[in-house]
Formats: structure tokens, sequence, C-alpha cells
């Protein structure tokens, strides 16, 4: 099953096969939305750690490595990688939303300088590469990302990052808003569980953007 079928909600079940995507290297930027240490760190609690395990080897079997390799491939062919990463500028975390400061999972106190905040090493910016910071889900709200895109000419945007569910769609969202051709890449991405994932993927796919994988993107960009 290519990009062209896979992914299909209600919405599109029956709908013909989308043209082919263009991609010009001019005008398309990977986006690396918040693979920072905080989600990669094994919780403490047993039960909390046996839990998490398959989010935890998704990112280190698949979701890294083939970031790594993507963004290689764009280093490569002069095409521009941005970054993003949550992180609140307080130490008190006085700057974040609402909805990192009620109860529960979502609840994120993340200094700028913390070592949770901190992108993982192996996706780390390469020097002169962008990174906006964000207290957001959206790298759109809140940081000067839209203004630097349109500076840039960027039209096309290559998304990746985590969670798929939460800051990962809430970015596709805002920039499909924005008018920008938005492609998400499937196995660039992680939710708390492959359920999430596949689910929101479903929900995003042919409304705000275009699901594919990191091979199918390479062959049509013509990333050697």
């Amino acid at each position: 099953m290519s990009w062209k079928t896979a992914h299909r909600s209600f919405y599109y079940q029956n709908d013909p096969e989308p043209e082919d995507l263009s991609l010009p290297w001019s005008e398309t930027a990977l986006l690396c939305i918040d693979v920072q240490n905080y989600g990669l760190k094994p919780a403490e609690d047993p039960a909390e750690r046996a839990r998490w395990e398959p989010f935890r080897r998704r990112m280190h079997e698949t979701v890294i490595p083939n970031l790594g390799a993507l963004q290689g491939r764009f280093r490569a062919n002069g095409l521009d990688v941005l970054h993003a990463r949550i992180a609140c500028l307080l130490a008190d975390g006085r700057d974040r939303p609402l909805s990192q400061r009620l109860p529960g999972w979502n609840n994120l106190l993340m200094p700028l300088t913390s070592e949770a905040s901190q992108i993982v090493p192996e996706l780390a910016p390469a020097p002169g590469e962008i990174c906006v910071t964000k207290t957001t889900d959206s790298a759109l709200t809140g940081t000067n990302l839209r203004l630097v895109l349109h500076n840039m000419g960027i039209r096309h945007v290559v998304v990746t990052g985590i969670y798929t569910d939460q800051c990962v769609s809430s970015t596709v969202r805002s920039l499909a808003d924005e008018s920008f051709q938005v492609v998400l890449v499937e196995d660039c991405c992680a939710a708390g569980t492959d359920a999430l994932h596949e689910q929101e993927l479903a929900i995003l796919n042919r409304i705000y953007c275009h699901v594919v994988t990191s091979p199918e993107l390479c062959a049509m960009m013509g990333l050697g």
C-alpha cells in the first residue's frame, strides 16, 4: 500500500488517489518537532516504565534512526532543516499555557536550560540551523516560525517528531491553516502508543497534510 491509499479516514475512503506531490527543493524545508530528552528517560516507577517501553522502543529503533537519515539527506542536498523544541522560559514555568499547568501527564515543567528540554544528541541542530523554542503545542503559535518560513520562500513543510497526536498534530494544522503544503513523515513520528499514532495519521491525512514514509518522500524528491 502506498501513501496514496494508506491512512484513509471515513471522509476519504472512496476518493480517487491524489496526484503526485511536487516538492521543489528551493521551497521545501524539514521541520523536526520536540525530539527531546524528556520523552526518552525511563520512569522511576516500574509500572510506568513498562507502560512506556513500546514508545521508547519505537523512538530508538524507528524514529531516531529514520529522522537522522532524513536530516542527513536534506543537508547533503542543501535543503533547510529546522527544529522546534518545547521549554518554559522561566524556571517556575509561569510562562506556560494553561494546558501545561493542569494536573496530569501534560503538566510539563521543563526550563530552557534543563537536560530534559534539550534535543536528543543524534538529532541536534547542525551549526547555523534554525531552532525555535515554544511553550505551546503548535510550533507556529507564539514563535516567529511562520514569518521565518515565509521570508525563506518556503511553501512546503515536511513535518516530523513527537508526539504525533499532540505537538505534531497541532503544528500540522497550524501550517495548513497558513496555506503551507504539509507532508507528514509517519516513520519519523511517534505517539504514546502505536494505536494513537495510527489514529492521528488517519485524522490528519488528506485534510491537513499528506502522510508518507521516509523512503517515499526521498523517492518523490529525488534525495539520493
